[in-house]
C-alpha cells in the first residue's frame, strides 16, 4: 500500500507531520492493506490565516483492487482531528465496500 500525504500552500508539509500521518494510515487501515494498492491524504486549510471553526479539512482516497477509488472527507479545528475522523470515516465506508463484495462472492 503506497500512501501519498499532500498538503495545501496554507499547511506546511513537514517529514514529522507526513510520518504521523502515514503511521496513523497504515495502522488504521491495517486489515485493509493487502486490498488497497494506494492512498492519497489531502490536507487542506480552508480559511488561510483567518482561521474558523472546522477549516481543516482532510481528503482520504483509497484505491482498492478491481473497484473504484473511496474516497471520504473530515472537517474539525485541527489536522489530527480532522485526519482521525477520516480514518474512521474510511474504515466503516471499506468495511461496507468489502462486505458487499464478500455478499456477492462468498469464497473470495
Amino acid at each position: 500500500m503506497t500512501i501519498q500525504v499532500n498538503t495545501d500552500k496554507n499547511i506546511e508539509s513537514t517529514e514529522n507531520m507526513e510520518a504521523y500521518v502515514t503511521e496513523k494510515i497504515e495502522s488504521g487501515f491495517t486489515h485493509f492493506a493487502e486490498k488497497i494498492t494506494r492512498v492519497e491524504v489531502h490536507i487542506t486549510d480552508q480559511n488561510a490565516e483567518k482561521g474558523g471553526v472546522d477549516d481543516i479539512q482532510c481528503k482520504i482516497e483509497a484505491r482498492v483492487q478491481g473497484l473504484q477509488p473511496v474516497l471520504v472527507e473530515s472537517k474539525n479545528d485541527t489536522m489530527h482531528k480532522a485526519l482521525s475522523d477520516a480514518i474512521n470515516k474510511m474504515q466503516a465506508a471499506l468495511r461496507t465496500v468489502f462486505g458487499k463484495m464478500q455478499e456477492k462472492h462468498p469464497n473470495k
